[in-house]
């Protein structure tokens, strides 16, 4: 039986419907890391996401259509805090949801959620079960090849921390400090970069006990994920943990189907007018605790 066929014999909807099916039966059940370094992620998205199923979906979420519907559905993470979680109210919350309403405002139709978990993302696009993917998404050349990108939204980077005291702004001036770390972390390969006899790196289990070590004192710094960060400032307030640079940085982006120029365009542009208001940044600082980076605060369209 032919796609044309199928075309042919089945009404719009069902073609997305039996689209979807398909494409959650060839997935499998696994939750990945959402930073854009997650290549057997990506390899999997890629995997599950053959010509017919994304041409079965044409003619889905086109600028046109969300208008023409007054909604926009928006994939969003279902248990990635600060980015997104479920609240004790039971509704979604965390930066990529408010970020989602603001798109779907900016564009003057109701917000639509669907909570979704690592390998769904991409299948959840291309099937047309969501118009825009806002869930910590990153870049990669992988994901490039099957879907578009938006200009960065929010930061996903491994950074430096520690108390206002010490003044670090680069690995090289860590000499004589001791980071802590969580062990095989991508933050422990990039300070294990360092020359063994100038930093004296302490390596934890996990990242609980990383950022412990940090609050107790047992260490002066922390190599950590800004995520991971957030939380621990959001958790100890007194201890007025800061950021003191960015030594990976991985921005997240809206993923949106390819071909849909216009709803890019519009996404951008109002990515640009967060940026440009200070709306952006203050989202930054709700809910990781500190500004935007600067590179990352600037509006392109």
């Amino acid at each position: 039986m032919t796609l044309d066929f199928l075309k042919a014999l089945f009404p719009t909807s069902f073609q997305r419907a039996l689209a979807l099916f398909v494409a959650s039966f060839l997935l499998t059940v696994s939750i990945a890391s959402c930073s854009g370094g997650d290549s057997d992620a990506v390899k999997s998205e890629a995997n599950i996401s053959p010509d017919n199923i994304a041409q079965l979906a044409e003619g889905g979420g086109t600028l046109q259509d969300i208008q023409a519907a007054g909604k926009i559905n928006i994939a969003v993470p279902a248990d990635f805090p600060p980015f997104g979680a479920v609240g004790v109210n039971m509704e979604p919350r965390g930066y990529d949801i408010d970020v989602a309403n603001q798109i779907a405002a900016g564009l003057g139709v109701k917000a639509e959620l669907v909570s979704v978990v690592g390998n769904y993302r991409i299948p959840f696009l291309q099937t047309a079960r969501v118009d825009l993917v806002i869930s910590s998404l990153g870049k990669n050349e992988e994901r490039a090849a099957i879907i578009d990108f938006s200009q960065p939204y929010a930061p996903f980077f491994s950074g430096i921390y520690g108390r206002p005291n010490i003044k670090v702004a680069s690995l090289g001036e860590l000499q004589g400090q001791t980071v802590g770390v969580a062990q095989g972390s991508l933050e422990d390969l990039e300070i294990s970069k360092l020359p063994p006899d100038q930093v004296d790196i302490k390596r934890y289990a996990n990242n609980s006990l990383t950022a412990s070590a940090l609050v107790s004192g047992q260490v002066d710094l922390i190599a950590t994920g800004n995520v991971v960060a957030a939380k621990l400032i959001q958790d100890n307030p007194e201890q007025k943990i800061e950021s003191k640079f960015v030594m990976k940085d991985s921005p997240c982006y809206v993923g949106l189907r390819k071909k849909d120029t216009e709803l890019l365009q519009q996404v951008n542009n109002i990515i640009a007018n967060l940026k440009q208001t200070g709306k952006l940044n203050q989202l930054s600082l709700k809910w990781f605790g500190e500004p935007l980076p600067k590179d990352l605060a600037a509006a392109t369209t």
